[in-house]
């Protein structure tokens, strides 16, 4: 019934689809299983792609040739550039999207994709021969054969469902959850636990009050995330997305729910996100705040279901409508479905390596929530890795790895390889410590032509980053040559707040100057104006971001440098950390288990101290 593939993906959430994506795009014959064809793509929680450090990720799963940015510019209601006050490092990119909208524009651009087969049945385990996973067995009995198999199950693995004292299987509400897996991998070696997360309840839009809500509109300009030439949203139709905020009484009504709550009477085990944290948990760790903020978010054009951002819950039904009906403009409202928490299965990622396959069975890659993320960003940009390193994988090529100074995706594989976690990891960009370089409109740059080398970005987008690249020094060069007389460049000055100067001086030097911006400069000086006419927006700001902040730069890439010479020093893969006596038990029982490739990685690795790392370097020397 079923042909052989190259590659078989488990699960068709933001992880699997892209892993199926890219690997279909480089080539390989896939198969894409999941239990429910109808929940493809599916936003689970809150209807909204990007934010803090997880724009960046789109947009660089965008410049490596994936599809998540693409989808979120279909399927947006609003758009906003989040961080603009501070340096161009923070600017970060969030759209709220068209839950429905997402999810088909998802499935349609798979269709359309080449070499994906899709099948919808349970998969039950993995066959794996002679240490090698070689295909997986279904729900209905099938054995499906592959050259590699991608685990991207999300929250399905065992998951359990929370309400106040009822708890019921369940992967996602009213889907049932997956098991065997769990237990198989379990059974060759493999360490599991168990994590939770959680979501707010649904209303019913239209018996809510507006009025007693403040208003957040999107930006007047719409940017979106993908670097092609899509089509957005008019910035006159955007949806508003309100804002409220609970007080004393909501929890107080609360307070009455928590001798019913799952989570205070340890009927979940598993570790929620520090980050995003429940409702329960706020008023319980932050007892000294008499409100928190709520933001109340359209699920889409055509609904009116509201998904109420900060009430995450698993407390009973009855204590979450009485709860939110004391919230300014939720007097009235109407539920669709409460709140419910989820506990699932997760792998600690320290068993893998960094292409994403386990150490423990060959060609058996795990992406997303299965590694302990949290984030439709997170899980997607894993899947677009995996996807890229099975097909190396299955082809006998070099694994694509980028490193922490090159990308956000590097930073995020690299924790979890080294570090792990036991709570669920989100993104952030002080996670990254070359962040001046990880910027939201550098991704291109740094990553397009990488991935146009393996043969993943398409000569489109190639070729877009060419034109960019000269065309932003074309800017540069005339900038730096262009010579400004006092005349024309005082008005502007002291209009926004700056010394005039009774010297000529180049147009990037007056650039340089505190709350000087090129494009307000281009306004109020008619050479510079004349000077930019023939370069896009997008290009003039990447031009400038170089020129303000190039000292910083240089810093960074000079660290980057010095760094870059402690992950040239190569571990040999068995090496035998038990002979090095002067180590500390520790670092041997870590350096044994993650198996570190160089010494920058072993130095990353929690627990390790900077004298084992000097130990291991001076061995390696001789």
């Amino acid at each position: 019934m079923f042909p052989d593939y190259d590659i078989i993906v488990v699960g068709a959430g933001h992880a699997g689809c892209e892993a199926a994506a890219s690997a279909a795009n480089l080539g390989s014959k896939v198969l894409l299983v999941t239990m429910n064809l109808q929940t493809l793509a599916q936003m689970s929680c809150n209807p909204a792609m990007g934010g803090i450090a997880k724009g960046q990720i789109v947009r660089e799963i965008d410049a490596l040739g994936g599809y998540s940015g693409i989808v979120t510019d279909k399927s947006m209601i609003q758009f906003r550039m989040l961080n603009k006050s501070k340096g161009p490092a923070m600017w970060s990119p969030r759209a709220q999207s068209d839950r429905s909208l997402f999810a088909s524009t998802w499935r349609e651009m798979l269709e359309k994709t080449p070499n994906i087969d899709f099948y919808q049945d349970t998969v039950k385990g993995i066959v794996v021969k002679s240490g090698r996973a070689i295909g997986v067995k279904t729900g209905l009995g099938h054995l499906i054969n592959a050259k590699a198999v991608i685990l991207t199950n999300g929250t399905f693995l065992n998951g359990v469902i929370h309400i106040g004292e009822k708890n019921f299987g369940g992967g996602r509400i009213a889907e049932k959850s997956a098991d065997g897996i769990t237990e198989q991998l379990i059974s060759l070696g493999f360490e599991s636990d168990r994590l939770k997360t959680g979501t707010p309840p649904r209303i019913d839009g239209r018996s809510l009050d507006y009025s007693k809500m403040e208003e957040q509109p999107g930006d007047n300009e719409v940017t979106g995330f993908s670097y092609l030439d899509i089509d957005l949203l008019d910035p006159k139709k955007q949806r508003s997305c309100w804002i409220t905020y609970t007080n004393d009484t909501v929890h107080e009504l609360l307070k009455t729910g928590f001798d019913k709550s799952p989570m205070y009477q340890g009927r979940i085990q598993g570790t929620g996100p520090r980050y995003c944290p429940s409702i329960e948990d706020k008023i319980s760790r932050f007892a000294e705040r008499d409100r928190h903020q709520l933001f109340v978010e359209p699920e889409g054009f055509n609904t009116v279901e509201i998904y109420v951002n900060g009430f995450s819950t698993s407390l009973p039904e009855n204590i979450q409508n009485q709860a939110l009906r004391q919230v300014p403009g939720f007097e009235n409202c109407k539920m669709f479905r409460p709140g419910y928490a989820i506990e699932y299965d997760y792998f600690p990622p320290t068993q893998l390596r960094f292409n994403l396959e386990t150490k423990l069975v060959d060609n058996l890659f795990f992406a997303g929530q299965i590694n302990g993320t949290t984030g439709y960003e997170e899980a997607a940009c894993q899947g677009l890795m995996a996807g890229i390193n099975a097909h190396q994988k299955v082809m006998d090529l070099d694994p694509f790895i980028l490193k922490r100074s090159e990308a956000y995706i590097g930073v995020l594989i690299d924790d979890l390889i080294n570090k792990g976690t036991d709570e669920p990891y989100r993104m952030f960009t002080s996670r990254a410590e070359f962040r001046t370089l990880l910027r939201q409109d550098n991704a291109d740059i740094r990553l397009t032509e990488k991935s146009y080398r393996i043969g993943l970005a398409s000569q489109q987008r190639m070729d877009r980053v060419r034109v960019k690249k000269e065309n932003v020094e074309k800017i540069k060069e005339t900038l730096s040559s262009l010579s400004l007389e006092p005349e024309e460049v005082n008005q502007f000055l002291e209009k926004n707040g700056s010394t005039p100067t009774s010297l000529k001086q180049k147009a990037s030097q007056v650039l340089l100057r505190p709350m000087i911006g090129l494009q307000e400069m281009r306004k109020s000086v008619h050479r510079i104006e004349e000077a930019l006419l023939s370069f896009d927006k997008e290009t003039i700001e990447q031009a400038e971001i170089q020129i303000k902040y190039d000292t910083y730069i240089e810093k960074e890439k000079e660290l980057v440098e010095r760094m870059g010479q402690l992950e040239n020093l190569v571990i040999p893969e068995n090496f035998n950390y038990e002979k090095l006596v002067s180590l500390s038990a520790e670092a041997k029982q870590k350096f044994t288990k993650i198996k570190p490739r160089t010494l920058g990685q072993a130095s990353r690795i929690s627990g390790v101290n900077p004298s084992d790392v000097q130990i291991l370097m001076v061995f390696m020397g001789r």
